[in-house]
């Protein structure tokens, strides 16, 4: 008898897990606009109805993309001793770090701000615990929350190419006359030179400071 040629490949059971890792996974390669339950069923190698198993619809697929992308949120080893602006600084960039492995999830937060689970508001928890502990009321913790968050998300949206800005080439500005616009002309090598890590400390530690700055005028 012959000996087969192929292997006959075992087929991967269909689980809501494996439905929204693949959804996720459309998002990072294709941008949200291609999520579709039809886009997602042949990415996994089903019909889509064979969907509704285990999702009810495309908006509790995004709420699972949420979940599964906040439950991965890596939060920092926190010492007693810590100010909590070293831990803040870490808690930023732990937030910095989850946006840039998964940049169009920012479009879902736009939209619909947090999942269905607890464990999507504990990054949030995490960090109105840290400003509130540094001696903000509850309305100013949230303003400060708010302010570092937008630079946060608006960071890694001009890193991640989302935004104007960030790494640019200086053939990509127009001829630059000195006498015109002399500012322009001074900065041009770092505006197409942009160190990003360099800059995130920089504009994050501007707020921190600022922050601890102001608790201590008050």
């Amino acid at each position: 008898m012959p000996r087969p040629t192929t292997l006959t490949k075992a087929r991967v059971p269909l689980t809501r897990d494996r439905i929204v890792d693949a959804t996720l996974h459309i998002m990072d390669t294709e941008g949200l606009d291609a999520v579709s339950m039809r886009r997602v069923a042949r990415e996994v190698g089903v019909e889509a109805m064979s969907l509704y198993n285990h999702v009810r619809d495309k908006d509790d697929l995004l709420n699972g993309v949420i979940e599964r992308v906040m439950g991965g949120f890596a939060f920092p080893d926190r010492d007693q001793h810590d100010d909590w602006v070293v831990y803040g600084r870490r808690l930023a960039y732990a937030w910095r770090d989850v946006l840039r492995a998964h940049p169009t999830v920012m479009q879902l937060f736009a939209e619909r701000k947090h999942g269905t689970s607890l464990d999507t508001l504990r990054p949030m928890e995490a960090a109105l615990e840290v400003l509130r502990g540094a001696g903000l009321g509850e309305r100013e913790a949230v303003q400060a929350f708010h302010t570092i968050g937008g630079f946060i998300f608006g960071y890694v949206m001009m890193e991640s190419g989302y935004l104007p800005g960030g790494q640019q080439n200086a053939q990509m500005f127009p001829p630059v006359p000195p006498d015109e616009l002399p500012n322009v002309a001074a900065c041009l090598p770092y505006l197409a030179d942009c160190d990003f890590d360099g800059e995130f400390a920089f504009g994050l530690d501007l707020m921190l400071e600022g922050l601890r700055a102001k608790i201590g005028a008050g």
